[in-house]
Order: structure tokens, then C-alpha cells, then sequence
């Protein structure tokens, strides 16, 4: 019988249950100690002097917003290739997001787009390391740094991710994370921000400290959720539930996975979620978790290695592309595939679910964002394809995968010389 691999792999400590038992046990579930353990943690990992959790990575973006005093009505340069989320989160602080194109290549922020965006009243810059490979910073940081932009890195695919053998997030005035269930660190959700001026980050703890505690019912209904995620993308689980279904939608050319994400819509007024502080259960993860950081990473590494060997030679594939001087941690394989939406329909069928896009190219949200000037290479970068790495997965299995996915790539008609060339 095929088994089948999902796309996803939350990373879940064997100790999870223990450290929430401990918790309940002390009454600290929802205060207690482990969150100022926890900031302090994250903060000496990335090299800096302190950080403040938030009850999402967006959350700690909008506090940052807020605390940097940016002139209402600035316009905001972020990439045309992001989570929806991100931007919105921007016009909810009553500031204009502005789009620029990405580089092809690393799907991150294009230094030239970014510099051509640039008017009087830009006042900041949000670039964003994407599927976890770091942005360009040494040339952002420089255009930045000519009409004083500020710049908030968006670290929520990326922490332990460097450039030049400095941690993303250290280079501009701030920076955000985020432990969603599926990121680099899960805690089951939340996030922090940094920034390099104590001053501007003790704003940022004001507004997340006067925010309520969660309830009990919420947090508990939230490891609930991120333990049923990981029970249903084990392989044998996965093969007998959602794989079927996933099969089945294929025929009729529905795309389930739709729901697996928030509905885009306006986020002002925030939902009650978002307007709550970091509770201590998730904190006492999130102490664990980093301890386990490295390991989980060094894996995703060598199965995006494996992943690299087996296909990166073949005609019309392009491997993920990481520039000298900086550090992928693989948050998501992202590869350049001859006809996607074929190729993903046939890796289904062999029993190896894909992703086809894991953001948004935000330029066609006009519903949220109003008409915008096409981003060619953003729209570009959303063709292709994410294949799972997780360090869960284990090499057996992404040997497996790396053999399925040759077989059905090597079988594939080229990518016309136009095309490679456009990709390039």
C-alpha cells in the first residue's frame, strides 16, 4: 500500500505533554514565570538584549508599528509576495502599504524594487525572509539608510536563518517572529518582536502587557488544535484521512487546502484573538523548543540536501537558490517545476502532497489593497512549488520522496528556453 507524506510537519517536542501537565500542576498555564524565561531565551539566541512575546507574530508587528511612531498616513515598502496578513496589519495602524517586486530567484524583496518604490513619505520598509532565507540586507540596509526608512525585518519563516553569520532580525530597527504550529519554533501560536532601541521596545512591552490573559478554554482548545495537527500529518494518519480526500478534490479540481488558512479579509477591529497576551504554557514550549532548535534545523538542512541532489541537475528544475553568505534554514523548499499545476497532480498521486503557494501575491488582493501595479516577478515566484523537508520526516523518508519526485520531474516535458530564461 502507498503511504503517503504531507506537505506539513509541525516540529512537537516528545516532551510536550509533560511540560503542559507541569504547568497546570504549578497553576501557571496562563501566568507565570516561563514567559520573561522565554523572551529572555529567544533574545540571547538571536544576539540581542531582550524581546516581548505577543499573541502572534502580527500582533508583535502592529505593536512595533505603533511603538516606532510612524507619521499616519506613511507608506510602508513591503514585497509583493507575503501573507496577506502582514500588509493588512499595516493599514490597521493607519499607515499605506506600498508593494514592491521580488527577486525570482530567492522570492525575497528585490533591493532595486525596494529603491524604486521609495517617495517622500515612505517611512518604512518590512523586508521579509521569506520560506527562510535571508533578504538581501547588506544592500537593503544601505538604501535605507540614505532617507532614514526605517526597517522592521520579518522573521516568521526564518529564526536561526543568517546572513553573513549574523542572525535575521539584528540588522534593521526591529524585527518580528512568529511559533505558529507550522514555523521554525511552534508554540502553538504566538510571536515577539525586538528592536534595537530599548526605548521603542519598552513601548512595544506597554501595549502587550496592558492587552487581557487568555482564557483557560482558549489556550487549552489551542494545544488541542496543534496536537490533532501533528497526530493527522503523520504519514500512516495522513494516508488514511486527509489523502483521500485530497485525491478525491483533485478530480473535481477543488483546492481543499484553502481551508487550512485565515479567510483574507479587513482586519480592523482586530479579532479578540490577536488583543491577548502571551500565556506561560506556550512560553515553557517555547523554552524547550529552543533547545531542540538546532537539531530540528541541521535535519531540514539535509533533507533540502537531498532534495538538492536528486533534482537540482534536472532539465527545467530550479533548486531553491541561496546567495553566498547566507544560511537557509528550509522553512519551505521552494523549487521551480515544468507545468505546476501537472506536476502537483501527478506527486499526488504518487502519494507526495505538494503546496503550490504558501503566501499571497498581495498585489491581486484588491479586494483589501485596491488595483496595484502588476508585480511580474512576484506573480513570477507563486508558480512554484514547495516540497516537504520537515525535520520530522526523517532521511528514509526524504530519500523516498526525493526518488518520486525525480521520477515524475525526469518524465516531464521541458520548460521552454523562454521560460528557463525568465526564471533566471
Amino acid at each position: 500500500m502507498l503511504t503517503a507524506i504531507c506537505r506539513y510537519g509541525p516540529r512537537v517536542l516528545a516532551g510536550t505533554k509533560a511540560i503542559v501537565q507541569r504547568c497546570r500542576d504549578r497553576g501557571e498555564l496562563i501566568q507565570g514565570p516561563d514567559i520573561r524565561r522565554f523572551e529572555r531565551a529567544l533574545a540571547a539566541r538571536i544576539g540581542v538584549a531582550d524581546a516581548v512575546s505577543a499573541s502572534y507574530g502580527r500582533v508583535a508587528f502592529y505593536y512595533l508599528l505603533r511603538a516606532l511612531r510612524l507619521p499616519e498616513g506613511g507608506e510602508v515598502i513591503l514585497p509583493a509576495l507575503t501573507f496577506w496578513v502582514v500588509p493588512e496589519m499595516v493599514r490597521v495602524a493607519g499607515l499605506k502599504p506600498v508593494f514592491a517586486d521580488v527577486d525570482p530567484r530567492t522570492f525575497n524583496l528585490d533591493p532595486v524594487a525596494f529603491e524604486r518604490a521609495i517617495t517622500p513619505r515612505t517611512v518604512a520598509v518590512v523586508p521579509t525572509h521569506l520560506y527562510g532565507l535571508s533578504c538581501d540586507m547588506g544592500a537593503i540596509m544601505a538604501i535605507a539608510d540614505r532617507p532614514r526608512v526605517k526597517v522592521i525585518e520579518d522573521c516568521a519563516h526564518s529564526l536561526g536563518a543568517r546572513y553573513h553569520g549574523r542572525h535575521v532580525g539584528t540588522f534593521g530597527d526591529a524585527a518580528f517572529f512568529s511559533f505558529q504550529t507550522l514555523k521554525p519554533l511552534n508554540t502553538y501560536g504566538g510571536g515577539a518582536a525586538i528592536a534595537r532601541d530599548p526605548a521603542i521596545l519598552a513601548r512595544v512591552r506597554a501595549q502587550a502587557e496592558a492587552e487581557p490573559w487568555p482564557n483557560e478554554e482558549r489556550v487549552n482548545n489551542r494545544l488541542k488544535l496543534g496536537a490533532a495537527q501533528r497526530i493527522f500529518s503523520r504519514p500512516a494518519v495522513f494516508t488514511m484521512t486527509a489523502y483521500p480526500a485530497l485525491l478525491i478534490a483533485m478530480l473535481w479540481k477543488a483546492r481543499p487546502d484553502v481551508y487550512l488558512w485565515e479567510k483574507i479579509r479587513p482586519l480592523s477591529p482586530m479579532p479578540d484573538s490577536y488583543r491577548e497576551r502571551y500565556p506561560n504554557v506556550q512560553a515553557a514550549i517555547g523554552l524547550a523548543g529552543l533547545e531542540r532548535l538546532d537539531a530540528w534545523t541541521a535535519q531540514t538542512r539535509a533533507h533540502a540536501r537531498i532534495m538538492d541532489d536528486a533534482l537540482g541537475s534536472l532539465p527545467g528544475v530550479r533548486a531553491p537558490f541561496v546567495p553566498e553568505g547566507c544560511e537557509h534554514v528550509y522553512y519551505q523548499y521552494c523549487l521551480y517545476t515544468p507545468d505546476r499545476d501537472r506536476f502537483v497532480r501527478r506527486a499526488l498521486r504518487h502519494g507526495v502532497d505538494v503546496e503550490t503557494l504558501h503566501v499571497d501575491v498581495c498585489t491581486e488582493l484588491t479586494s483589501l489593497f485596491g488595483e496595484q501595479p502588476r508585480k511580474p516577478h512576484a506573480e513570477q515566484a507563486s508558480q512554484a512549488v514547495q516540497l516537504p523537508v520537515y525535520a520530522s520526516l526523517g532521511e528514509r523518508r526524504a530519500r523516498a520522496i526525493a526518488r518520486r519526485i525525480r521520477r515524475l520531474l525526469r518524465d516531464a516535458p521541458p520548460l521552454t528556453e523562454a521560460a528557463v530564461n525568465s526564471r533566471c
